[in-house]
């Protein structure tokens, strides 16, 4: 066993970590919407206006903080009016991004802010720059936002007497691709003609999201800054820039996310860790234009991306979620965490049967993958205040980057979260860290551990499920033992 040195200093603060860094992203892709969150109110799975209840409970139980919807690809092809209205009277379209299917638009506005009330989630509406018009996206936020004008009206008369509350509008999705093909600069101009018209009615405050770079595009984020990061007042055209990332260890071709080797563990081990060097440039350049750090950075996409499970219909992206995967989400909550005095937010992509879901299903029956139980076990990080750690951790294995060990520690009322991963197929780790500036008597910990191809599905829903764990505080120094392959939460009080 491999004794890991720790330490934490309470008093070396980062930031506050915002819930909506542990956001999700919904689009209408493959069996996400239909038949995985909404199944229409006549379906005999049990459900709420149409809404899986044991989807939403699901949801409630890890504190969903956001939902990014309607896309993705499919929001620069969706026009919102379609989704309005008595539903045997919608418009049907073509889905032309994601498998060709007939998209009969059942699910639209209200049906998805009803998912956000029934979970406490807030909305986080993505518009169409690359096939609609600033009137469009313009006349949307009025139908959600308004009163006594005429969209407001319109609302009204489809059943929704109060407005809604909005507070992230993305202006655009991945316009440098499916979005558009555009250039930085055209964008940039974009997204400052359609901000403009997409106004704040009613008291309601739009943060006005545009879109990122993919990856390590780092003059696109250039481009952005230079041009958003002052207006009029001098105050922030944007008040978020949008980030994708996946997690692709043999990019472009995919792997299969349950049979792999270990060459390939420890690949996707290094694209994860790979996340915290993107994340350190761009903030480099964010904070040149914004050293206020007025503008937020947004991981709108990030996860697994493997290949689709064999027999399904590749435009589905429908694929299995093993250990890895979960170790994967565990990598990157530790570093969003670490990185929280920038990132305001984060999308897993995706909620329900596709790519990283937390959940899948199959008719009435619901499966939650490790990675819905690695967002459980870091659910306590949620509005507590980062803090300095650091893990004096080795490489996980000699041909490959990444360490061996992952952290990130917050403190919320007096109770410390840590949240650690070990990332080895083999080392079993013990973690001796030291706690300054933190008064500490007891802790509880739970873990999530088993084989780096393990997974859960309809035969065996519970194969990788979390188990309560030993950890033990003796004067001022906490010890906790990492199994190979495994994510560990400390609650230290």
């Amino acid at each position: 066993m491999k004794h890991i040195a720790m330490l934490v200093n309470a008093k070396d603060v980062i930031a506050t970590i915002r819930p909506e860094i542990y956001g999700h992203f919904a689009e209408h892709l493959g069996r996400c919407i239909y038949g995985g969150i909404f199944v229409g109110e006549d379906s005999p799975i049990p459900n709420e206006k149409g809404i899986r209840k044991d989807v939403a409970e699901a949801f409630r139980q890890i504190r969903v903080p956001t939902i990014r919807w309607p896309g993705g690809c499919f929001a620069e092809e969706y026009h919102w009016q379609d989704g309005i209205g008595p539903r045997e009277s919608r418009k049907k379209m073509v889905n032309i991004n994601w498998g060709g299917v007939i998209e009969d638009n059942s699910f639209g506005t209200h049906e998805y802010m009803e998912l956000c009330r029934q979970i406490g989630a807030k909305p986080y509406i993505n518009g169409n720059v690359g096939s609609g018009t600033v009137q469009e996206m313009a006349e949307w936020v009025e139908y959600m936002t308004a009163v006594g004008t005429p969209m407001a009206e319109a609302r009204r008369a489809n059943g929704q007497d109060e407005p809604w509350r909005v507070e992230f509008l993305g202006v655009g999705n991945e316009n440098w691709g499916c979005g558009g093909e555009m250039s930085a600069e055209t964008y940039a101009a974009e997204f400052r003609r359609f901000g403009a018209f997409c106004r704040d009615h009613n008291g309601n405050r739009l943060c006005r999201i545009a879109c990122g770079p993919s990856s390590a595009d780092y003059g696109w984020m250039e481009t952005m800054m230079k041009s958003l990061s002052k207006g009029w007042g001098g105050y922030p055209l944007a008040g978020g820039i949008d980030l994708h990332y996946y997690t692709m260890p043999i990019h472009p071709q995919m792997d299969s996310a349950t049979d792999f080797d270990d060459a390939l563990h420890y690949a996707t081990m290094d694209s994860a860790f790979f996340c915290d060097e993107l994340l350190t440039r761009h903030t480099e350049i964010m904070n040149r234009y914004d050293p206020e750090n007025r503008i937020g950075l947004i991981i709108g996409e990030w996860g697994c991306w493997h290949q689709v499970e064999p027999g399904t219909n590749p435009g589905f992206l429908y694929q299995q979620n093993a250990m890895r995967d979960a170790l994967v989400a565990a990598i990157h909550l530790n570093i969003f965490n670490r990185h929280a005095r920038r990132v305001m937010m984060a999308n897993l992509a995706q909620t329900v049967n596709v790519l990283q879901s937390i959940l899948l299903t199959d008719g009435e029956q619901l499966v939650k993958t490790p990675t819905y139980h690695v967002f459980d076990l870091y659910k306590e990080h949620q509005g507590g205040t980062a803090v300095y750690c650091y893990t004096d951790a080795d490489k996980a294995d000699e041909a490959h980057k990444a360490p061996m060990v992952s952290s990130s520690v917050s403190i919320k009322e007096g109770v410390m979260t840590l949240t650690l991963a070990n990332c080895s197929l083999t080392e079993e780790v013990q973690i001796d860290c030291d706690l300054c500036h933190f008064d500490a008597h007891e802790t509880q910990a739970r873990i999530l551990t088993a084989d780096t191809h393990a997974f859960n599905d309809f035969d065996h829903p519970e194969d990788v499920t979390i188990q309560p764990w030993t950890a033990q505080v003796t004067n001022g120094k906490l010890q906790v033992k990492l199994p190979p392959c495994s994510v560990v939460a400390g609650a230290v009080k």
